[in-house]
């Protein structure tokens, strides 16, 4: 799972982008006009700039009015239950305006293609073209077929595909801080997970790929980058040799973070998502090293019981997850966590629900995405296991979690506040053009009243007067 979001807002599936913004122009125009809404981790918003770039490569336009375009694709998310009511409901909207333009093609994209494309293909008859997160380079041989009559359709999955030659096109950028995919798939077999089946096994990128986009980034005036992948800290790549050759030493995470942090001391690093299984020291170090990686890490806990995280395939239990948070509090004294966690899974019991609220007094999270346990079909969990908690009890015992998170997260912000942060400055708040926003090292939000003297892209010391239980409130200082 990925994510960026504070504890009261929905998981990422809840957000929509639309294809506004782009930073390069489109081939020699074909004439059609592309829309692009993407919902879910930001795993899908970087693949939906992928898509943005392949077909702008062939010709075609973007706009931000989906009953102005010839091609209106949906990239979905498979993780929550209701991603897919959302999901059919908003291409029944796409269904109306095409009554009013009978050639736009409707499409879906994503991790919900591969389980749903004979119900949406066939049964409900609401969209065109169905295409996997690995079949993005077939899209305009797939809209053609479509042109042609046909219906279409590529969920294939690959063990090689990472985009890693396509310059993406961002979309709704502030010109500041842009994702780059470092790998794509998941090995990690989690009970509760559908992303193994929709994204395939993991594969990693050319670490020389990687270092370019950021530069490339830094010199388009970007000044933050948060690398992405299902579990970065797998990412391990091996270049290949000819016969005969030495094989190269294996690039690990800590070396792609090391590389990354050498672009320029002025580009910020984030990621997302970490596994506690996987986290090393190394890694860690590498973190306290560099004063422009973040000092921030998504860490997942799902739940504090070790029986619980045996039935989830977590691979990990209660006592190595501390072990984990302890390294990171010791090797980086500060550094902000956030996690995943999941209520009400198969067979909890009140014990275990209490071991969860015991692990969040332990760490003390600054931020969290919360949820109550929801059957995924096709999952491990689906096959093996009932889902045997009462809606009632898993809501109640999900309230007492956000409860919980909020007391803590306003605790972790209340240690800012006194106290000056080096900010980016991201863009201007979303309650008034008259103040600045941006984040801190460890993912706080902070507001500050503008100042002429910098502008957004700029990093400003900003002290903190007060907070809320979700931003910091500052001014800045020299």
């Amino acid at each position: 799972m990925l994510e960026f979001t504070h504890t009261t807002k929905e998981h990422d599936e809840a957000r929509q982008g639309e294809a506004l913004l782009l930073e390069k122009e489109p081939a020699k125009s074909n004439g059609r006009k592309l829309y692009i809404e993407s919902y879910g981790c930001q795993m899908n918003f970087s693949d939906s700039e992928i898509v943005a770039s392949i077909l702008l490569d062939n010709g075609f336009e973007t706009t931000k009015n989906y009953n102005e375009a010839d091609v209106v694709f949906i990239n979905t998310c498979s993780i929550r239950e209701n991603a897919e009511q959302r999901v059919r409901n908003r291409l029944k909207e796409f269904e109306f305006a095409k009554k009013n333009n009978p050639g736009m093609i409707v499409g879906v994209l994503g991790c919900m293609a591969e389980r749903l494309k004979a119900k949406f293909l066939e049964e409900e008859k609401l969209v065109d073209v169905v295409v996997g997160p690995d079949a993005y380079r077939d899209l305009p041989n797939l809209i053609a077929q479509v042109d042609d009559g046909a219906r279409s359709v590529n969920v294939l999955l690959s063990r090689e595909e990472t985009y890693a030659d396509i310059s993406p096109v961002r979309l709704n950028t502030n010109g500041i801080t842009a994702f780059i995919s470092i790998m794509r798939g998941c090995d990690n077999m989690c009970s509760f997970c559908v992303v193994p089946f929709t994204r395939g096994r993991e594969r990693s990128r050319d670490p020389e790929s990687i270092v370019k986009e950021a530069q490339d980034l830094f010199n388009e005036g970007y000044r933050e980058v948060t690398l992405l992948g299902q579990n970065v800290d797998s990412y391990k790549y091996t270049a290949a040799v000819a016969e005969g050759e030495e094989p190269q030493k294996a690039v690990s995470f800590s070396d792609l973070l090391a590389r990354v942090a050498e672009v320029n001391p002025l580009l910020r690093i984030r990621f997302s998502t970490s596994h506690p299984k996987d986290i090393t020291d190394e890694v860690l170090y590498t973190m306290g090293k560099y004063a422009n990686i973040c000092k921030y890490i998504h860490l997942p806990v799902q739940s504090g019981s070790s029986r619980v995280l045996d039935l989830m395939n977590r691979t990990y239990d209660r006592d190595w997850y501390i072990n984990r948070v302890d390294a990171i509090n010791r090797i980086i004294p500060g550094c902000g966590i956030s996690t995943d966690i999941i209520t009400g899974f198969c067979t909890e019991t009140e014990e275990e629900h209490q071991e969860t609220l015991s692990m969040m007094d332990y760490v003390k999270y600054d931020y969290a995405f919360m949820f109550a346990y929801s059957e995924r079909p096709g999952t491990l969990a689906a096959k093996r296991f009932e889902d045997d908690i009462p809606e009632d009890i898993k809501k109640r015992r999900l309230t007492e979690v956000v409860a919980k998170q909020r007391i803590h997260s306003l605790e972790r912000l209340q240690n800012f506040v006194g106290k000056t942060q080096r900010i980016l400055i991201e863009g201007f708040s979303k309650r008034s053009d008259k103040d600045y926003a941006g984040r801190n090292d460890q993912n706080a939000m902070a507001v500050f009243p503008v100042n002429a003297a910098y502008k957004v892209g700029d990093y400003v010391q900003v002290y903190i007067d007060s907070c809320t239980s979700a931003t910091l409130i500052g001014r800045i200082v020299d």
